[in-house]
């Protein structure tokens, strides 16, 4: 049976959530430190502060959100999620990877998990099973210009450059005013341009 208090907290979550929906990410979070002040170990009101601030950048706060969250359950995927995409925006892969891993075990077949995790184990070195992994997010989620994106980024530095173009010229046509996907498209032309005249030179 709910109680005043928690239709209180619940109704202030929805409230957050929707102006998380709208981009309105200081007022959500205005919200939820609020219901933080009243009720401390609140793990969906950490989580949501956690994505708030992943969504502003602002990764310190946001892996203290998440680890808080963490040790109060540490079977919630959201939270590892932010941590291993906290991670892997400071390359620290392997420890992105540790994180993410945990993440796609408790949360299988999230195309979000699978291509942080995909990226930061390419990055790592593992190239055959980061491939694999972004190849299974591409195929739960073939319209999502960010994983086609990172996938064609992998192929780029692969050097097979008709698999990359085609990837990134389909996360352009979904998503044209992207302007990694574009500058990612503007380098593979660049790269198959040298290629041809037998100038390649690409890290």
């Amino acid at each position: 049976m709910s109680t005043p208090h928690h239709d209180i907290i619940k109704h202030l979550l929805e409230q957050a959530e929707q102006l998380k929906l709208e981009s309105r990410h200081e007022e959500a979070l205005v919200l939820l430190e609020g219901i933080l002040a009243k009720d401390p170990n609140n793990i969906t009101a950490l989580e949501e502060i956690a994505d708030n601030e992943l969504s502003l950048e602002r990764y310190d706060r946001a892996e203290v959100a998440a680890k808080h969250a963490v040790v109060l359950d540490a079977n919630r995927f959201d939270s590892h999620y932010v941590l291993g995409f906290i991670a892997s925006v400071r390359e620290e892969w392997e420890r992105s990877i540790s994180s993410l891993k945990i993440a796609n075990r408790l949360e299988p077949n999230n195309p979000e998990i699978l291509r942080c995790l995909g990226w930061s184990l390419f990055s790592a070195g593992h190239t055959v099973e980061g491939v694999v992994t972004l190849e299974r997010a591409l195929n739960l989620e073939s319209h999502n210009p960010l994983i086609l994106c990172d996938l064609g980024v992998v192929y780029l530095k692969m050097k097979e450059f008709p698999k990359a173009r085609a990837l990134l010229e389909r996360a352009l046509e979904i998503d044209p005013e992207n302007l990694r996907v574009q500058e990612c498209l503007e380098m593979a032309g660049r790269i198959s341009e040298r290629t041809d005249t037998g100038m390649e030179n690409i890290a």
